[in-house]
């Protein structure tokens, strides 16, 4: 173990890492009452190099680092990466790390589970107890013990075991292609889009008229910057159901809005609420001006609900099928879409995923195959052949 200490000691073993074809990372970091958060440690191993590095050393520069994390022949091996992918994408100012491997989303196209916790993978993969004694340190507190810096490195050093031997599981089973699709989402730049005019995306606008979308707009935006500026949990400026409240009532006054239940007491009198009316009086002066663009889905026709359950329960047998978690397969807003339409415009009909699971799901809307209780399982049942399919193919 090497706890990094000068950008000298930084840039060799960045050089050193470079040689070998796969980096594993991960970092320690804080923010529980900030906006943005606190980087407290970075870790790394590849091959025999194993380093920590402490971004609260002074004179230390991270760019050897971001360099070797922007390289593109040296493959980033992380666990659940986004939120150590949106602090890097800060960091190196609009850059990320790419290539990227999540071993979650790897453990999904293995069979292992929805979203399978990191000592579970360990476990799973390479028989190997993970120590939780640290779990719940505060990693900004210096100086960090000998026991808490072991801790933090062998979160990598599993990592970097664990790499290869998924990556071997992922070629002999053909998988590889599920899981660099994956990957795309987390080399997009857009997934870690923190502008506050883009903040309402998160939510989901409950009317769509002019009115309501300018104020929850304006709502959300104006929480989303007032959280940045002042760097704490936009929960604690407010939380999601004001945004909705506020959309509903739109407040032209602090008496209106200190009447709202979802707003703290004597909120509209503050210096947020009174830059919050300001902007909301602005908005909903000329709401067509402020309301955003809301692509609404159409009506799904009456009577679905028994073809989407019908989907539910194929889509749960392929996945036992084919050893894979059914969430990589489809959602169920793409079985809903499936059920509306065989031209549905869903991750589910495109790519592997329609070879996989989509095609089957038109068969079963057509009458083509079916589902029947063989034993104490559900299976496939083709119609035409009257028999069960196995692989693929009736047997």
């Amino acid at each position: 173990m090497r706890l990094i200490q000068t950008t000298q000691q930084l840039a060799e073993a960045c050089a050193a890492i470079a040689q070998q074809l796969y980096v594993a990372v991960d970092t320690e970091f804080l923010r529980e009452t900030t906006y943005w958060p606190l980087l407290c440690l970075i870790q790394a191993a590849a091959g025999d190099v194993e380093i920590l590095i402490d971004p609260f050393v002074e004179g230390l520069s991270l760019d050897p680092f971001f360099a070797l994390m922007a390289n593109p022949d040296v493959m980033k091996v992380f666990h659940a990466p986004r939120q150590d992918l949106e602090i890097f994408f800060r960091l190196m100012e609009g850059r990320l790390p790419t290539p990227v491997f999540d071993t979650q989303t790897a453990a999904m196209a293995l069979g292992l589970g929805e979203q399978i916790a990191y000592d579970g993978l360990v476990m799973a993969m390479l028989n190997r107890p993970v120590d939780k004694t640290h779990r719940f340190t505060d990693w900004s507190r210096r100086p960090l013990s000998e026991n808490q810096l072991a801790y933090a490195l062998a979160d990598v050093t599993h990592l970097r075991d664990l790499y290869p031997k998924m990556l071997t599981q992922l070629q002999q089973k053909g998988r590889m292609e599920w899981v660099s699709e994956e990957m795309k989402a987390f080399e997009d730049p857009a997934t870690y889009d923190t502008t506050p005019a883009n903040a309402w995306k998160r939510l989901k606008p409950k009317r769509f008229s002019a009115d309501y979308l300018a104020a929850f707009f304006t709502a959300a935006t104006w929480r989303e910057w007032f959280a940045q500026e002042r760097d704490v949990p936009r929960g604690r400026i407010l939380k999601d159901d004001a945004i909705y409240e506020i959309a509903e009532q739109r407040p032209r006054d602090a008496d209106a809005m200190d009447r709202m239940r979802a707003l703290p007491k004597g909120f509209g009198r503050s210096k947020g609420g009174v830059q919050l009316l300001e902007a909301l009086n602005e908005a909903l002066d000329d709401p067509n001006q402020f309301a955003p663009k809301v692509e609404r889905s159409p009506p799904s026709p009456p009577g679905l609900g028994p073809v989407v359950e019908l989907l539910k329960v194929l889509l749960r047998c392929e996945a036992e099928r084919l050893g894979v978690a059914s969430k990589l397969l489809a959602t169920v807003s793409d079985l809903e879409a499936i059920a509306a339409s065989d031209d549905a415009d869903v991750p589910a009909m495109k790519g592997w995923r329609r070879e996989a699971f989509g095609e089957k799901a038109l068969q079963l809307k057509r009458g083509e195959i079916g589902l029947v209780m063989k034993g104490k399982r559900v299976r496939v049942f083709d119609v035409a052949s009257e028999t069960i399919v196995e692989d693929g193919e009736p047997d």
